[in-house]
């Protein structure tokens, strides 16, 4: 199907979302009045339903990013920005790139359009069927390896000192293990240290990419914008907070598109309620 059937095909199937998967919808609600409180109710409610429209777009268009041939991808994707800067550095590279509804869009473009290897971390499906097909889509492009959040790391470690470059995710709850509680958006929000420290432990250049999704059939944006400067510092914690701080800048930019369903505030410090009820 032409991109533009597909946006509007999957633009419905994010209206029904809404109003059929009622806990992520009570998710992203509660998220946007905990990150926007500026907002009222009512703005809230448009936002969301904005947000499961493009949602919708982004699951349906996974078949056209893990099938399509390379040439439509391709046409399909607009890079800017120093896509090859992992190829040119002398350092390995950590693409930092927050989990906007595009995300697999910034995979693609990591793999179509530059010629170093990556490498990425993926959190394994508990059904086999999906967690496979996930796998193949997000590798046949080639030039990738992916591994599972609950192996060690030290195969990755391996990778990046050879060369590979880093494909980072810097903010999901994945619990309190190696991790702070640091503001997102003013809630403390339990937020991996790993992309400061390892960044300093493989002195890595650190360069943020966005992807963004465009209306229509226009395609995709994906923006590989200039290495953080003073990234990494010499405190780990200032340096979550500092990204925390860039990713708040980048949603207000685009608040429809980042992902609202995930539960970013599910660990809470001991002794606090759950914030989703």
């Amino acid at each position: 199907m032409p991109l533009a059937a597909q946006a509007a095909v999957g633009r419905a199937l994010g209206w029904l979302l809404y109003r059929l998967a009622r806990s992520r919808r009570k998710v992203a609600l509660r998220n946007l009045e905990l990150c926007l409180p500026e907002l009222d109710a009512a703005a809230r409610e448009r936002l969301a339903r904005e947000h499961f429209a493009w949602l919708g777009r982004s699951l349906l268009e996974r078949g056209l990013l893990w099938w399509a041939p390379r040439e439509r991808l391709k046409r399909l994707i607009r890079v800017e920005g120093e896509v090859d800067l992992a190829e040119r550095s002398e350092r390995p590279v950590m693409w930092l790139v927050p989990h906007f509804l595009a995300l697999d869009v910034a995979g693609a473009a990591v793999l179509l359009f530059q010629k170093r290897r990556g490498a990425s971390i993926y959190q394994q499906q508990s059904n086999p069927v999906m967690d496979e097909v996930m796998r193949r889509g997000r590798l046949r492009l080639g030039n990738a390896v992916i591994f599972p959040r609950s192996d060690s790391a030290k195969p990755l470690i391996k990778e990046i000192r050879q060369g590979t470059g880093f494909f980072n995710l810097p903010d999901m709850d994945f619990g309190a293990k190696d991790a702070a509680f640091v503001p997102f958006f003013g809630v403390p929000a339990a937020t991996l240290l790993a992309p400061s420290r390892m960044a300093k432990l493989l002195d890595m250049v650190v360069q943020p990419v966005i992807a963004e999704m465009l209306p229509g059939g226009q395609g995709y944006r994906v923006r590989f914008l200039p290495p953080l400067e003073g990234f990494p510092s010499e405190d780990a914690l200032a340096d979550t907070a500092r990204l925390n701080r860039w990713i708040e800048e980048q949603i207000r930019a685009n608040p429809a598109q980042y992902l609202w369903v995930h539960k970013r505030f599910k660990t809470r410090p001991e002794g606090e309620a759950s914030l989703y009820g």
